[in-house]
């Protein structure tokens, strides 16, 4: 049996929820590959360190949120990121990339790609992908953030073919007070995107804490439920060559859709 170890980075702004991480790589484990003889397997293990970029505020504010993703800012990340020889490196802001369009999106992937010479994306894209994997078309949208810059998700998700059945608001204006919330106002204002036309639940904010509750979100609501966090990871899996592992992490992490 032999072990290998894949490294994501996680460009993450500022101090909320990127103790996420370390979560979710202790439900990763050490993942052995499936369809192998024993004597053949490989047990791949997972690092996904997090590297904290400068801010200048953690408002939820479209012009402090465009600032969060500016190109030095990425840039100096990114140094950081291809000293860790990385296999992928992913950018762990939604607001800080959808705020730039379908296409601005893109191009910042692209330059931390370039930058860290190894593949690269951001949890916004991470989004889009994995509404494609799971066939969500048409899906409901539960933001922390005001309206102004969730609005913003909704028309990046409308250039990625992504119909937005429903989308609220929640008006929480900091990155520290969504870093704040308790597991029973996680559920609360996830429980309010429940659709009979949605088939997923989208949370688009890395600020929040929800890793710990993925399993039980689905459970309640019905449906896949998509948070920013996790589909970051995931992406970067993916980005890094790595076998998707069944973990109790959400239907991303184990194929199967959940139905009410």
């Amino acid at each position: 049996m032999t072990t290998e170890t894949h490294t994501v980075a996680v460009l993450y702004p500022g101090h909320a929820a990127e103790n996420d991480y370390p979560l979710i790589e202790s439900a990763l484990g050490g993942m052995t590959a499936t369809g192998q003889a024993a004597e053949e397997a490989s047990v791949a293990t997972v690092r996904l360190p997090v590297i904290i970029t400068d801010i200048d505020s953690d408002e939820h504010t479209v012009e402090a949120m465009r600032a969060v993703g500016e190109a030095d800012r990425l840039a100096q990340g990114a140094r950081r990121a291809a000293a860790l020889s990385a296999d992928a490196v992913m950018w762990a802001c939604t607001s800080g990339s959808f705020l730039y369009g379908w296409a601005g999106a893109h191009r910042q992937a692209d330059a931390l790609a370039q930058a860290c010479g190894v593949p690269a994306s951001s949890t916004s894209l991470a989004f889009a992908a994995a509404c494609a994997h799971l066939g969500a078309t048409t899906v409901s949208v539960v933001a922390s953030y005001p309206p102004e810059v969730a609005a913003g998700f909704v028309d990046f998700l409308g250039d990625a073919g992504i119909t937005v059945a429903a989308w609220r608001s929640h008006h929480i204006e900091t990155a520290t007070e969504a870093g704040e919330l308790d597991g029973d106002q996680l559920f609360a204002m996830v429980r309010a995107g429940v659709r009979p036309d949605a088939d997923a639940i989208l949370v688009p904010d890395t600020a929040l804490h929800t890793t710990a509750w993925l399993a039980d979100l689905e459970t309640d609501c019905g449906i896949p439920v998509l948070t920013a966090n996790q589909v970051t990871v995931w992406q970067g899996l993916r980005l890094a060559g790595v076998p998707i592992p069944s973990a109790p992490l959400g239907s991303l992490f184990t194929g199967v859709a959940v139905h009410s």
